[in-house]
């Protein structure tokens, strides 16, 4: 993980860019992940741990309607939770981590295991990416956290 935070780090110091995180299911992972470099208050412009909907509503204005028709656990929820943390922050580029890491709360249509992932860029996109992950609950989130990482790689190369 902390070669994909290395990584991750030189691309938005080139690019001059600052990220922001919008947590659930990982519960910090990603901004830890990021924190745990020297020098990363360059790019890390803060993270926001929204576990419960109520979080997501008051701190990322993701709406309670959409959290009602689609579920905390959903494209359209990783999108918004995105998009309300580069709003209310002073960031380029944000993600978010909403899913299910078990080992109850899953369902036949969203299984234990489930994570969809938001990305917005300041002034551009929103999009999400969902994964179904396997394993125990600390599985889950860590490789939640690294598919994170390798999403923003992604996006910034």
């Amino acid at each position: 993980m902390q070669d994909l935070s290395k990584k991750l780090s030189a691309l938005l110091r080139d690019k001059n860019m600052k990220l922001v995180t919008a947590e659930s299911c990982t519960g910090g992972f990603l901004a830890a992940a990021m924190t745990e470099l020297p020098g990363s208050s360059e790019i890390f412009e803060r993270g926001f741990i929204t576990y419960s909907n109520e979080a997501k509503m008051e701190l990322l204005n993701v709406s309670e309607q959409m959290i009602t028709a689609n579920g905390a656990v959903s494209a359209q929820v990783a999108e918004a939770m995105a998009k309300g943390a580069l709003g209310n922050s002073r960031a380029d580029i944000a993600i978010s981590i909403t899913g299910i890491a078990g080992p109850d709360g899953g369902s036949a249509e969203k299984p234990v295991g489930t994570v969809y992932f938001g990305h917005a860029i300041k002034d551009g996109e929103v999009e999400s990416a969902h994964h179904v992950f396997e394993g125990n609950r600390d599985d889950i989130r860590r490789q939640a956290t690294k598919v994170a990482l390798s999403l923003l790689i992604k996006i910034l190369s």
